[in-house]
């Protein structure tokens, strides 16, 4: 088997920046289900199997920055790297409206098989790249759906997730705000509070200087869009570290 759980671009980019894009692909590997989840192209292509456009703007972060950065190879509904282990929705059975057969039936031994194939080599490679930096700034890149299924219109144009440890994500909120066309969310559209998810586990818990940036996946459908946030956000990255003191 030569499936590879994770990619690693510029491992030695001299930043303090360290880029992650826990979901950057929609990708099933073939050892599971044959490499179908049983869901139409169309469910694949939906924010339920990874983060829209956020792989296309952490590519381009790590290369304004001269920063690494470690993106995952596997759809978020084969198995969740920004969950704990023993997060229920570690492997969702519904989400957003679209139930995903190839885990209706997952038992406790099959979450343990893509946990060792998938979930646990990518926590590893992403503590090791930590671990080869000095004083590491880890940036983690997300992107979020415009509207959930049932639910109100989401109006923010980007958010700023973050735990009790919010030394890097105030002054980011604060630096966003100055941009007069950006709706900002202060721990919108989710909360950054999550035990066990990959900001906790190498940020929050080893107290490294760490932010997660949602952006709305409509804003950065194309590269085109991809590249331009990105480089709009790299010196406002910049501004805010810088204001952190950190």
């Amino acid at each position: 088997m030569n499936f590879q759980p994770y990619e690693i671009v510029g491992a030695d980019r001299p930043s303090h920046y360290l880029f992650v894009c826990d979901h950057a692909a929609n990708t099933v590997p073939p050892f599971v289900n044959g490499g179908d989840l049983g869901l139409s192209p169309e469910d694949m292509a939906r924010h339920i199997a990874w983060d829209v456009g956020a792989a296309g703007v952490t590519r381009r972060l790590a290369e304004r920055l001269d920063a690494p950065a470690i993106l995952s190879n596997f759809s978020r509904l084969v198995i969740d790297p920004n969950r704990g282990e023993d997060d229920p929705t570690l492997v969702m059975k519904l989400y957003d409206g679209s139930v995903i057969p190839a885990n209706r039936h997952a038992d406790a031994a099959e979450v343990e098989r893509r946990l060792d194939l998938c979930y646990r080599p990518y926590h590893a490679a992403l503590e090791r790249l930590i671990l080869a930096r000095e004083a590491p700034v880890i940036i983690s890149i997300h992107s979020f759906t415009p509207r959930l299924i049932g639910r109100p219109p989401r109006p923010w144009h980007v958010g700023v997730l973050y735990s009790h440890d919010a030394q890097l994500a105030r002054p980011l909120i604060a630096r966003l705000r100055r941009e007069p066309d950006l709706c900002v969310g202060d721990n919108e559209p989710y909360s950054g509070h999550l035990t066990g998810d990959t900001m906790d586990r190498h940020g929050v818990q080893p107290n490294r200087c760490h932010a997660l940036i949602e952006l709305r996946n409509d804003l950065i459908a194309d590269t085109a869009a991809q590249h331009a946030w990105a480089d709009r956000l790299a010196p406002i990255l910049d501004d805010a570290l810088a204001a952190a003191a950190l």
